[in-house]
């Protein structure tokens, strides 16, 4: 057999290819949770996007958070999309899971600004205040309590917090959440509480809708 040299044997083969592309299809890559294969998708990277954008999908990766993950080209930079299967599932959010994630954001901004610790841990009561400003006076305790249980659980399953081992009431807040809600949403933050207050005026829409 001919020696192809060391440059041909270093390259990647398939197989090393799916089991970074399929990881990703199936959700989010941590560099935390899985640093070989992390570091496998860093070193494939340009092939992989190459990969995917045949599926309509681009690979969204943030070497510096430590996150990497799949979406759908914008319809306006594809025109075929409208031809293709959606791999990656548009979430149509609640508006109580959105408000969470509004706050969780605003919470993670807060967290960076004043430095030290990479990692925004909180407890469900932490959470719980900081929706409790958003209700009437009196909101019943007890129910308040399960249902931002109820919301956490439902951003858990999205990726935006994860419990931490062994404690069923702490949760991280993930950084992948700065890129579902950038710097330019966050600049009108302000605006967008004030809007969802008076969301919860005008409906009377409950944290449980």
């Amino acid at each position: 057999m001919d020696n192809l040299g060391p440059a041909a044997e270093s390259l990647p083969s398939d197989r090393n290819l799916s089991e970074v592309v399929v990881p990703l299809l199936k959700g989010v890559l941590y560099m935390e949770d899985n640093p070989a294969q992390w570091n496998a998708l860093l070193d494939l990277q340009f092939r992989v996007r190459d990969y995917v954008a045949v599926l309509g999908l681009e690979l969204m990766l943030d070497e510096a958070e430590g996150y990497a993950f799949l979406r759908s080209f914008p319809e306006d930079e594809d025109p075929d999309s409208s031809k293709r299967p959606r791999l990656v599932a548009r979430r149509q959010l609640s508006f109580p899971v959105s408000l969470l994630l509004a706050l969780l954001r605003k919470k993670l901004a807060e967290f960076d600004a004043r430095g030290g610790d990479t990692r925004l841990i909180l407890s469900r009561d932490e959470v719980v205040e900081l929706i409790r400003v958003f209700l009437p006076e009196g909101t019943n305790e007890t129910r308040l309590i399960d249902q931002v249980g109820t919301h956490l659980n439902k951003v858990a399953d999205l990726g935006f917090v994860r419990r931490l081992r062994g404690q069923a009431d702490t949760f991280e807040v993930r950084r992948i959440l700065k890129a579902f809600v950038d710097a330019q949403w966050l600049a009108e933050f302000d605006q967008r509480l004030a809007d969802y207050r008076d969301h919860l005026t005008q409906t009377g829409e409950h944290i449980d809708g």
